[in-house]
């Protein structure tokens, strides 16, 4: 099911959702979607990908850009693209990173921004009066 930019609310997951089907066409692997919403104010969701070299990453990076521009989707952000080893995509409600599976597991986006310490926090919140 194609996606038109007036289908599109970006507050929801189908921007994320809508990028993992375009990595996935792009053979990124090891995709992950984070809900980061407990954890940071600066955005709802990261995804991550790897990508096999710099140029495949550099070539993700690409793809997410103009399956999205068709759909009027436009980055706030774009970094790293000179290197390609790790690009980050900033879409507002939804960032995305593309690695090398080195610069993964070296930056570990994956345990910094885990779901389940949203739920620490939110507990400790609550103990403390902060939310």
């Amino acid at each position: 099911m194609a996606l038109t930019s007036d289908q599109i609310d970006i507050g929801d997951t189908r921007v994320a959702d809508f990028v993992i089907t375009v990595l996935e066409d792009a053979k990124a692997s090891d995709v992950r979607l984070l809900d980061v919403r407990q954890l940071t104010d600066i955005t709802d969701y990261m995804v991550i990908a790897n990508g096999t070299s710099r140029r495949h990453v550099v070539a993700m990076a690409e793809r997410v850009r103009e399956a999205g521009l068709k759909l009027e989707l436009r980055p706030l952000a774009v970094e790293g693209e000179g290197e390609g080893e790790w690009i980050v995509l900033d879409y507002g409600d939804a960032v995305i990173h593309l690695m090398m599976p080195d610069r993964r597991v070296f930056y570990d986006l994956d345990g910094l921004w885990d779901p389940e310490l949203g739920q620490i926090l939110k507990q400790r919140r609550q103990l403390t009066g902060d939310g």
